[in-house]
Formats: C-alpha cells, sequence, structure tokens
C-alpha cells in the first residue's frame, strides 16, 4: 500500500526540462541541471536527467533534490548533444528510486527516454489491460503507462510521433511530456493543457521546460507557450509541430495560485501580477479594518502585497522562513508536533505583538497548519488575527497531478466558513469568491480549470480512481 505522512500544503507531481542543440556546442547536461535547479519548488523527492550520446540514452538519477543527486562527475559523464530531465513529488506510485524519472525503455524498434509531468485518471484502467497481455512494469508510476503504450504503438506507425498520437488516443487526464529518442526531442501537451510546458530558444538550441522561470535561469529566449493537444518534434531536420486535436485550453489555476514561481509567466500571464490582484480582489470583497497585513512565506506573500495596498493597510513581515529545510527534514514525535511549524515558521514578535493582524494565506486544504500559525500569532501577542484566503474554498480533490486529499479531509468540504474560523482560531476567515477569481482573470476564468472549487472536471474520473490509487499506487 502506498500512503503519505498528511501535509497541509498542495504539492505538484513535478518539473521537467529539455534541450536540443543540434550542433553539441551547449553543455546539454549541465544546462539540465540549472534548468531543474530553477524548477526545484515542483519536486524534491528525485531527480534525474537523460542525455542523447550519438544515438545512445544514457541517464542518471535518484532520489534527493538536483545538487544530492548530481554532482561535477556526473555531470561530465552525461556528454550528448540533447538531454531531458525531471525533478518529483510523489503523487500516485510510491517515493521510490525506481519511480524516479526520466524513464528509460528499451523495445523492439529502439529506446527513449521519458519523462512526465501530470497524472492520467485512467492509468489503471490501461495497465490491467497491458498486464493481461503479458505486459510487465518494474514501477508504480502512470508515466510507465505511457512509455508502454507509445512503445507498443510504435511498432505499427511508421514514425515516433504517429506512435504519440495513437498513444493520446488512450489516456485520459493530464500530461505535459518530453521524450528523447536517439534523434529526437518531442514535447507533448494533453488537449486540455491542464499541466504547463513552455518552449524557448539559447543559441540555435531548443529547449522547454515547466516554467519560463527555467528558461531564465539558462539565459534562454521564450518563444511560446505548447498548445494545448500539441507534439512539437525538433531532430536535425527542424522543429515539427503536429496538432493532436484543436485542444482547450484548461491550465490548472492553482499554477497561478500557489504552485509556479513568482517570476514564471503562464500562458504569457505574469504569475505575480496574478498574485498581487488576487490580494486586490480579496480586499475589495472582505476588507478587515486591521493594522498590518502579512502573508504565508512564501505563497502568502504577493497576496498579502495587493491586499495591504489596496486597504492602504501597512504590509510587515510576521514571519522568519528557515529556507535550509529540505526533503531530508526529520519531523519530531507526535508530542513535538508544534516544533515542526516553528522549524520551518518564527514569528517576528516585535511586529505582530499588540496588532490587529490581517493573515493572508493562499488556501487551506486540512487546516493543520493554519491553526499553529495562528495559534504562533497570538502567542507572540497578537490581539486579533483574521485569515484571509486568496482562493476560493477547496472541496473537490485533484485527480490531474496535484496530491490533494480526500476531499472528507478537506475542511471545507466539511464545515462552513464560520465553524472553519472557529476550529483555526481565527477572529475571522474569508475565501476569495469564484466570481472574484473570474474578475482577476478578465472574465477568462472558463480557459483554466478550477474543478477543485467547483466539482467540474475536464474528464470523467472512474468511480474507483481514489480506492485502487491508496491500495496499490500508479
Amino acid at each position: 500500500m502506498c500512503f503519505k505522512e498528511l501535509e497541509e500544503n498542495f504539492k505538484d507531481h513535478c518539473g521537467i526540462f529539455g534541450i536540443y542543440c543540434p550542433d553539441g556546442k551547449l553543455d546539454v547536461a549541465k544546462i539540465t541541471y540549472f534548468g531543474l535547479y530553477a524548477l526545484q519548488h515542483r519536486g524534491q523527492e528525485s531527480s534525474g536527467i537523460a542525455v542523447n550520446d550519438a544515438g545512445n540514452i544514457i541517464y542518471h538519477k535518484d532520489n534527493g533534490l538536483v545538487n544530492e543527486v548530481f554532482n561535477e562527475v556526473v555531470l561530465n559523464h552525461l556528454k550528448g548533444y540533447s538531454a531531458i530531465g525531471h525533478v518529483r513529488y510523489s503523487t500516485t506510485g510510491k517515493s521510490d528510486r525506481e519511480n524516479a524519472q526520466p524513464l528509460v525503455i528499451k523495445y523492439r524498434k529502439g529506446h527513449m527516454a521519458l519523462a512526465h509531468n501530470g497524472n492520467l485518471v485512467n492509468a489503471h484502467i490501461i495497465r490491467e489491460k497491458l498486464e493481461q497481455e503479458g505486459a510487465i512494469f518494474q514501477t508504480t508510476i502512470d508515466s510507465e503507462v505511457i512509455a508502454s503504450l507509445i512503445s507498443r504503438n510504435r511498432i505499427k506507425s511508421e514514425n515516433i510521433e504517429e506512435a504519440i498520437l495513437k498513444t493520446m488516443n488512450e489516456i485520459k487526464g493530464a500530461y505535459s511530456l518530453l521524450i528523447l529518442t536517439p534523434n529526437k526531442l518531442i514535447a507533448v501537451r494533453d488537449p486540455y493543457g491542464l499541466r504547463p510546458l513552455v518552449m524557448g530558444k539559447i543559441n540555435n538550441s531548443i529547449c522547454f521546460a515547466s516554467e519560463t522561470c527555467a528558461l531564465d535561469t539558462i539565459g534562454a529566449e521564450y518563444i511560446r507557450d505548447v498548445e494545448p493537444g500539441e507534439i512539437i518534434s525538433v531532430s536535425r531536420n527542424g522543429i515539427r509541430s503536429i496538432k493532436y486535436e484543436n485542444g482547450t485550453k484548461h491550465l490548472c489555476v492553482f499554477e497561478f495560485i500557489y504552485f509556479a514561481r513568482a517570476d514564471s509567466y503562464l500562458e504569457g500571464i505574469s504569475v505575480y501580477e496574478i498574485r498581487k490582484r488576487l490580494g486586490k480582489q480579496l480586499c475589495k470583497e472582505s476588507y478587515v479594518d486591521c493594522d498590518i497585513v502579512i502573508g504565508v512565506p512564501d505563497s502568502g506573500t504577493t497576496a498579502a502585497i495587493g491586499f495591504a495596498e489596496e486597504a492602504s493597510i501597512p504590509f510587515s513581515e510576521g514571519f522568519i522562513k528557515n529556507r535550509y529545510i529540505g526533503r531530508t527534514f526529520i519531523k519530531p514525535e507526535q508530542t513535538q508536533r508544534e516544533i515542526a511549524v516553528k522549524i520551518k515558521l518564527n514569528v517576528l514578535k516585535s511586529n505582530v505583538a499588540g496588532k490587529r493582524v490581517v493573515l493572508i494565506d493562499d488556501s487551506i486544504v486540512r487546516g493543520t497548519t493554519s491553526r499553529k500559525i495562528i495559534k504562533m500569532l497570538r502567542d507572540a501577542g497578537a490581539s486579533e488575527v483574521h485569515l484571509r484566503i486568496s482562493s476560493p474554498p477547496v472541496v473537490f480533490p485533484c485527480y490531474y497531478g496535484i496530491d490533494t486529499p480526500d476531499r472528507k479531509e478537506l475542511i471545507a468540504a466539511n464545515y462552513s466558513t464560520e465553524e472553519i474560523a472557529r476550529i483555526l482560531g481565527a477572529d475571522s476567515l474569508e475565501y476569495l469568491s469564484l466570481n472574484g477569481l473570474n474578475e482577476v482573470f478578465e472574465g477568462r476564468i472558463h480557459q483554466f480549470c478550477t474543478a477543485c472549487f467547483s466539482g467540474e472536471y475536464v474528464t470523467e474520473i472512474p468511480e474507483n480512481f481514489n480506492k485502487y490509487i491508496l491500495e496499490e499506487g500508479v
């Protein structure tokens, strides 16, 4: 069984990066390393890089942060003219070394490496069918289902792109893919564009990344987003774009609210500006007369700045964040749980003592961390704590690559706003409304996936999906 310790914050599935350098003048492994470093916030459990070396795919991957898995010796061994990389947080599948990506597989017509961001909703159905036909799986992740289908479809296809198109007919859910073959780098995005994927250029090389911040880090120029339902194939023959179908834009709205780095652009939109506008809109809907506005680092900071500007209330730092806690952080025993929060965040008592505080955060999942943070503020002398959330209540789980709990564990699905405020110990609690979220996106909220707020999923969700994930782990 695959169980994870309960955590308050959402986690994204992973981040991906790839580069194709036709003249071989760039050190593609090191560039991929720096690209992954910029995407480390998207996954901290495992890291990996695969490189095409004169038609041979060599790779290195392991559990750990990018700088833990790779060093100069390892990177100097990964020589070639194209590469893909992956950082992972496990949503489906255990956090074991064999589940680290990129996946590298050999099959009848060759070999390839695959990196995947997202989550399939029908992976277990396909996997059972393939296993009945004799397929053997080495991992417990849905990404291997995609790789298995592509390799099977390749046998009866003229080229790898045709095999990918056939695979897209079978898989349902969220997927941004980077596929490395002996002579191509291929980027694929699902027909709804649920997970992000952007395209850039550095010198005469083409690169792809989950976010533009990775392009900025390596000095690449942003070209455009990969379109929903698009396959982009890069080889010595140039760049070829193939459309599986005319996709519809439904990028996960939480990319803007929480997941993406604030300096990234998605669909040409500044993440920072959206978060600031979320704070301003939140203030318009739920102003409260207080002395200072503070944000929960780092996810609530930008929205807090927007709220403070709109309210004409001073923005102040309320917490100091320990930025040296990685995946190896040892959580205290049950009797010392409050230490876990205090190690990550410590209150600036001089800023909050005797003050009426507006506390801004991006979301509430179970409410466990919010309750502890509010208690810390009160213990530091805050006279009032008013909690404001820069997104609507999360009342439905996500099935597209974000680690959310079952609905019975989502506090907003089981209690009223007033009840939650009492449970958390806040003087008041208000969320941003769905209409307010639409206002922030200038009436284009229909172009984003908001299923965690509304329950309106863009694909059909199998009835036994949650049960299967908990019992087996795709």
